[in-house]
């Protein structure tokens, strides 16, 4: 009986409290839906990634070289740890496309004659096998298909080794090598101006030159065998032939991209969510405290009627868990769907064979538990002010608390101020902590906006520093072979070309102590016009004699600084190992790279005035010829377009950074209102009476809700500021946990960050007063009056 008169008690209490009660699950399921989308997300990608990976036999060590016979990989495969191996021909190709006039380049890759390649094994989405005895058939990738509408029956044009071929595209395919599909020396896919394309053994090699020979290799390792002993190994057999270095499957750069992809969606899997839950403790603790305080009467009657301590305390953690509760099963609800929609997001960008969405059982059980048990600490105190309460004591109300001159009378400024305006002031120094409580929830409804919108302005500081500040040309070209700098004459002979700079790229090795790191070497002319290295402080830096030029992020990986010497080991050509003093960091978002003098890089590779990739400044108007020109010549590997990259890199970061951000940014506008609502309506449980018996003495509607409404316009206005530097810290957290070789998310806060936080937080403060205004009318006023003292 006892137990069924406290669920009643409790069912009551909710439903009087329904406005504060959906306030406070709002936050809730902001939190929870957050951390289940990011984590059923990051598991259904890593699942289907994994699963992908083990059924078509992924490889494990890679490695280019530029020439080396067949019989080479029975000495590979006798390396100790290698369980596998398979050679390829690889080959870099210019494409036609019937009907796109924009240049196009292609990835070749060769497959074993008549049969799937045992390593980095092709899923067929649609069609058959290249005929080995056909030298003009070829497999085209999935991406690749769909964006320039490909099929089985279609062709293309291939510039393949100098010669233009007419290809039948026979199928398309999807292989775990490219997961993530990019151009070579790309950082973001652009699947209309680049393919991969495999074609059958025998008519590839024929076409290049490499009967009985290969320049590519890749590694399946024996279980429990050591990465790093196999590379050693096979760097001393492939050196001789143009080894470019072996790596692993972490340096693989799609495999690459999905980790780093992977340890962003870790990120805001807790980040977030944490952020979300904290707010949701704080009003529920607020909540807990606050009704208390408001039933120290009806307290004291259930322990008079014999109520004992335990049943009190469960009575309010059961009103906790009930709210906590509804607010999981909702966000695990709304968790469940957004985390469909990123995760066919992703899809887009990695090609996988079939989606494997995962939402597992732990998962919603560990979210589920960690919510309710933060919950239940975070309230723990008020449960226990109400289990500890005296009966005689809660019988009589609070004891008024002392009385002190407020500091408007401290300072003389009352006379400036109306009764009502006294008396917000010193309500609000009557009770500076729970004052104190309510602007920090304010102000962290603020700091939310601040981090849900703040992605926007870097995304945008990462184009303006990438294209504007350090890119100037209108077109990358990238050549197969280094070739003189007298060349490049007959580049700027194109109708249409105003301006041709010729840069030397080097894949390197960078070793400083016992760390070591992959990554490529710009050589770039002491008067460059098109390509700018930049300062941490985003100013343009000359071209140092001597010395090397080296991203900040790749320094603070490594541990270096200016001023150390660091070795560069060529994995191109001599593969020379020489140490060089670093002498600047440069600051550069999107990848990681290091620079130096071009004159420097070709005594470094012990070679003449060569260059391999030329940028190119032309007059728009003769865009199509100058493309044109540039395919029909041999020399030419690939082209970029400076306006086409940019494109795709905001079309790419838009799909998948600002998907996240937009998500967040709705869900912090939801919990922003949440916390303003709750902490206007507690503001009026706590004056009901006082406001009331205003009414009674004459006061009109408008001077009541002015004395309520007042206190909340201040209070939100202290908050403001508060809410900024909480937001300023928690962006700059966000951006440093953002960090990876890929990119690096730089901390830009711009006016519209700040007045944005801030209007959300206003109009959330207007709404609520608003409703309340409403409830104020609605006050049966001899019923509140009828309130016990």
């Amino acid at each position: 009986m006892r137990y069924q008169a406290l669920q009643t008690k409790l069912w009551r209490e909710l439903w009087h409290m329904r406005g504060q009660v959906l306030a406070i699950m709002l936050v809730i399921v902001g939190g929870v839906s957050v951390c289940v989308m990011s984590l059923s997300t990051y598991d259904s990608l890593l699942n289907t990634r994994d699963t992908y990976y083990r059924e078509h036999n992924f490889g494990q060590v890679f490695a280019k070289l530029k020439r080396a016979p067949g019989s080479l990989m029975r000495s590979i495969t006798e390396i100790p740890g290698v369980a596998l191996a398979e050679s390829r021909v690889i080959a870099q190709v210019n494409l036609e496309v019937p009907g796109f006039a924009d240049p196009v380049s292609g990835l070749l890759t060769s497959i074993p004659d008549g049969r799937q390649p045992r390593i980095n094994r092709l899923y067929l989405v649609s069609g058959r096998l290249p005929d080995h005895r056909r030298d003009n058939e070829i497999l085209i990738s999935d991406a690749f298909s769909e964006a320039q509408r490909l099929k089985a029956g279609d062709s293309l044009v291939a510039i393949i080794n100098g010669r233009r071929r007419s290809m039948a595209i026979v199928g398309v395919a999807l292989s775990p090598e490219y997961i993530y599909q990019i151009a070579p020396g790309a950082i973001f896919p652009d699947y209309k101006r680049f393919g991969v394309l495999w074609m059958a053994n025998r008519p590839l090699s024929a076409a290049y030159d490499m009967d009985g020979a290969f320049n590519d290799v890749v590694i399946q390792l024996q279980p429990g065998a050591s990465a790093n002993g196999v590379i050693d190994r096979l760097d001393l057999l492939l050196q001789r032939y143009g080894g470019r270095g072996a790596y692993d499957r972490d340096e693989q750069f799609s495999n690459m991209f999905l980790k780093e992809e992977f340890t962003q969606l870790k990120t805001m899997a807790y980040l977030f969510p944490t952020i979300f839950l904290a707010v949701a403790v704080f009003l529920l603790n607020v909540v807990i405290t606050r009704l208390v305080s408001t039933q120290r009467d009806i307290i004291a009657i259930l322990k008079a009627f014999g109520y004992s301590n335990g049943q009190v305390g469960l009575h309010y953690a059961q009103l906790v868990m009930v709210i906590t509760v509804l607010g999981i099963l909702g966000g695990f609800a709304l968790g469940i769907y957004l985390g469909q929609i990123t995760t066919t997001t992703y899809t887009e960008y990695y090609r996988f064979p079939v989606l494997l969405y995962t939402a597992r059982p732990l998962m919603f059980l560990g979210v589920g538990l960690v919510t309710i048990l933060t919950a239940l600490f975070g309230t723990w105190r008020a449960v226990h002010i109400a289990v500890k309460l005296p009966p005689a004591e809660a019988m009589r109300p609070e004891p008024p608390q002392y009385y002190r001159r407020s500091w408007l009378e401290t300072l003389g400024l009352q006379r400036w101020f109306s009764p009502p305006g006294k008396m917000i002031v010193r309500h609000m120094q009557k009770k500076p902590l729970k004052t104190g409580l309510s602007i920090i929830g304010l102000s962290m409804a603020g700091a939310i906006m601040m981090v849900g919108n703040f992605q926007t302005d870097a995304v945008k500081m990462m184009m303006h520093v990438q294209f504007n500040l350090a890119q100037q040309q209108d077109l990358e070209v990238t050549l197969y072979e280094p070739v003189a700098t007298s060349a490049l004459s007959s580049l700027r002979a194109i109708p249409g070309v105003e301006y041709v700079e010729g840069l030397r790229k080097v894949p390197i090795k960078l070793h400083y102590q016992h760390r070591s790191f992959r990554t490529s070497l710009q050589g770039i002319p002491a008067d460059s016009q098109l390509q700018n290295v930049l300062t941490t402080e985003l100013e343009n830096i000359a071209m140092p004699e001597n010395g090397l030029m080296v991203v900040e992020h790749l320094g603070h990986k490594l541990g270096f600084s200016t001023g150390d010497v660091v070795m560069v080991e060529s994995l191109e050509g001599q593969q020379r190992t020489v140490p060089v003093t670093v002498t600047a960091l440069s600051q550069q978002y999107l990848g990681v790279g290091s620079y130096m003098r071009r004159e420097n890089v070709n005594r470094l590779m012990g070679e003449g005035d060569a260059v391999n990739t030329v940028l190119m400044s032309i007059d728009p108007e003769l865009a199509d010829l100058v493309y044109q020109r540039l395919k029909e010549m041999p020399l030419v590997a690939s082209i970029n377009i400076r306006q086409t990259v940019i494109e795709s890199f905001h079309n790419t970061l838009k799909q998948v950074l600002l998907t996240f951000t937009f998500i967040n940014a709705v869900l912090g506008a939801v919990i922003a209102f949440g916390v303003v609502y709750n902490t206007v309506r507690i503001a009026l449980a706590e004056h009901g009476r006082e406001l009331v018996s205003m009414r009674v003495l004459g006061y009109t509607h408008a001077e009541v809700a002015y004395i309520l409404l007042g206190e909340l316009a201040l209070m939100t206005l202290i908050s403001l500021p508060l809410g900024f530097l909480l937001g300023t810290w928690l962006c700059e957290f966000m951006s440093y946990n953002m960090k990876s070789d890929l990119f690096r998310v730089p901390l830009v806060l711009t006016s519209y960050t700040y007045a944005f936080s801030a209007l959300v937080v206003i109009v959330s403060a207007l709404v609520s007063g608003m409703l309340v205004w409403r409830r104020l009318r609605t006050l049966d006023l001899v019923e509140v009056l009828k309130t016990r003292e």
